[in-house]
């Protein structure tokens, strides 16, 4: 890009600024399917994400069919009822949480569970340096989804990122018959947005920036 001129790199940086700025967490998507092809390619956004060792580290789960997604919806529902029930909320205020989350699951015509392997990193002796390691890959997700979700922003979809994996890996495996080695991190849902997505004020640079030296 250093070496392109100067008109070219403003049509990129404009590109950029558009798609950026533009994403938004959707939570609600028209019923129409989305082409195999759109999906695959916001997918291999993630590809370019960096990673911890040059691990590449993520594998994802797409779910498209409806049965498909009522029974991940089914089996998280049924995990976090029995969290909720054990911090004594009450059970009406269980049943509306829980039919608005299935609700979001069912309705998005695509699900990915992205998930993280360990099979290249490290391995120390010591739980610090290892904890460590841990958070390397967590926080390579994230890298990775934000790829994912703004390639799928300029392609015309919309996407909400769901941290309710990190609360019941064990179930999602389970219930998706995944590789038992494979840690489930997070949940995207997918589609043509219902509705524009309305602006949202977000952080300035000076909240963003505690420290310059």
């Amino acid at each position: 890009m250093l070496h392109e001129p100067a008109a070219d790199r403003a049509r990129l940086l404009d590109a950029f600024e558009r798609v950026l700025r533009g994403r938004r967490s959707i939570r609600a998507y028209r019923p129409d399917p989305v082409p195999r092809a759109l999906v695959e390619e916001a997918l291999a956004a993630a590809a370019y994400a960096p990673s911890p060792h040059h691990s590449a580290l993520w594998r994802a789960a797409v779910l498209t069919r409806p049965a498909a997604r009522a029974a991940l919806a089914a089996a998280m529902g049924a995990a976090w009822r029995a969290d909720l029930a054990a911090d004594g909320v009450p059970e009406a205020r269980i049943a509306a949480v829980l039919a608005r989350s299935r609700e979001r699951l069912e309705s998005a015509p695509v699900v990915v569970i992205l998930c993280t392997t360990d099979e290249r990193l490290d391995r120390y002796p010591d739980a610090r340096r290892q904890e460590a390691e841990r958070l390397m890959a967590a926080q390579s997700v994230g890298a990775a989804l934000q790829n994912v979700m703004l390639a799928a922003h300029a392609r015309g979809l919309a996407t909400c990122w769901v941290c309710a994996p990190l609360f019941c890996p064990d179930t999602i495996v389970a219930c998706l018959g995944l590789d038992p080695r494979l840690q489930p991190q997070a949940l995207l849902t997918l589609g043509y947005p219902a509705a524009p997505p309305p602006a949202r004020e977000r952080l300035g640079l000076s909240d963003l920036v505690v420290h310059w030296d």
